[in-house]
């Protein structure tokens, strides 16, 4: 059995390419999973020296690492539950069960700032709507000094997760959490940016999901039979809490055609990444229905 940290790695890596797994939450391949999952339970950072991966493992080392394998193998279960750990925009976030695995190309568009579509000096008051893990109200936070942060989500649990991490960057007085459905249990105000990465995902889609993607918490994906339950109702309300000059910013993923076919008279603009993603829209204000 290995007993270095180098060993697991290429074990884990052995491991996860006999088991047909499915990545998509961090990784792509079994090399990069296996790293993610020794390097991080082993609290290592992901350019970890020789010296390091070549130091022999103690045995509750060595017996946690073949547990987590193990978990991941049997079980589905994502690293990044395993680890409690997931990265954005360049972060590590606290992530469990309670809450979706953060892996939306907004972070691309966060740690880009939004240009060219917004001017960092226009940008005092931005609304991340379903946060989640509060990884992107966060990262919108660190991307923008100035700027005041609102994050909302309906679930209590989600919630909590959100506080953890925002404890842990010490923006308690920059990023405040609201309970509430979409703007619904919002205080009204007028925001520069609202952002979301909400519920997209139809009830056939959610049915045949593989099983990594089932240890998700099911209402961070499912938005009724079409997948367009909470994206219709941001789309049809936000003009009243965006500012004259302000952005609406959506991930919508692989409902894109369906968001189409929906509001046929709004003008989207459909975003390209450079790091992979698609499906996200961008609305400016006028662009917007009157609520």
């Amino acid at each position: 059995m290995p007993t270095t940290p180098r060993e697991f790695l290429t074990y884990a890596e052995q491991q996860f390419s006999a088991a047909d797994l499915c990545y998509g939450h961090g990784t792509d391949n079994p090399a990069d999973e296996a790293a993610y999952l020794v390097l991080r339970a082993l609290s290592l950072p992901f350019a970890a020296d020789t010296e390091v991966l070549d130091r022999p493992l103690e045995r509750r080392q060595k017996e946690h690492l073949r547990e987590l394998i193990d978990h991941r193998i049997r079980e589905r279960i994502p690293v990044a539950y395993l680890v409690n750990e997931a990265w954005f925009a360049g972060m590590p976030f606290y992530v469990d069960q309670r809450v979706i695995i953060p892996r939306s190309p907004l972070a691309e568009l966060i740690v880009a700032r939004f240009t060219p579509w917004l001017q960092e000096t226009q940008v005092r008051r931005i609304l991340d709507i379903g946060t989640g893990s509060g990884c992107i109200a966060i990262a919108c936070a660190c991307a923008f000094p100035e700027a005041r942060v609102d994050a909302t989500d309906s679930v209590d649990a989600a919630l909590a997760v959100a506080k953890k991490n925002i404890d842990t960057y010490q923006l308690t007085n920059r990023v405040r959490l609201f309970k509430a459905n979409v703007f619904e249990g919002l205080p009204p105000a007028q925001y520069d940016l609202i952002v979301s990465n909400p519920p997209y995902v139809s009830a056939a889609e959610v049915r045949d999901l593989p099983a990594e993607y089932r240890h998700e918490p099911e209402q961070a994906l499912l938005a009724g039979t079409d997948g367009l339950t909470v994206v219709s109702t941001i789309l049809q309300q936000a003009s009243g809490y965006l500012a004259e000059h302000g952005l609406l910013i959506i991930e919508v993923g692989n409902s894109q055609a369906a968001v189409m076919e929906a509001f046929p008279n709004l003008p989207f603009t459909w975003l390209e990444f450079e790091y992979g993603g698609e499906g996200v829209l961008l609305l400016t204000a006028e662009d917007l229905p009157q609520s």
